[in-house]
């Protein structure tokens, strides 16, 4: 599956963005997906993942609360809404897909497909 991640751009603390991963390709809704993100000189961070159906959500630590992920399988479509953002969530954002069989949702090494990832800059 390809993956197109798009939204990000520069917001000030306490703003909004809402991130989209659009995916081709076929079987969209076979993979678990996930969403990482890189600042600078830092090792790629988990930030959220979902199930196949939607039905279950995961979190890093530094986003519940703040974030939300969800899909649209019939749009093959993959969001993550971001509140109250802080400068310390400024970092490139990318999506991911895990095929089947899935491993450890917040490994990224377990994640076969990538975006090419989105900037998101959040100003104090």
């Amino acid at each position: 599956v390809q993956l197109q991640a798009s939204g990000g751009g520069l917001v000030q603390a306490g703003g909004s963005l809402r991130l989209s991963c659009a995916a081709s390709g076929r079987d969209f809704n076979i993979y678990n997906m996930g969403w990482f993100r890189q600042a600078p000189g830092k090792e790629r961070e988990f930030v959220a993942s979902i199930s196949r159906s939607g039905s279950n959500t995961y979190y890093g630590d530094s986003v519940k609360g703040r974030f939300t992920i969800s899909r649209d399988n019939a749009k093959t479509t993959l969001y993550l809404q971001m509140n109250s953002l802080r400068p310390e969530d400024t970092a490139v954002y990318y999506c991911a897909a895990d095929y089947p069989p899935y491993g450890a949702r917040w490994k990224p090494n377990e994640y076969e497909s990538w975006g090419q990832g989105t900037l998101v800059t959040v100003s104090s």
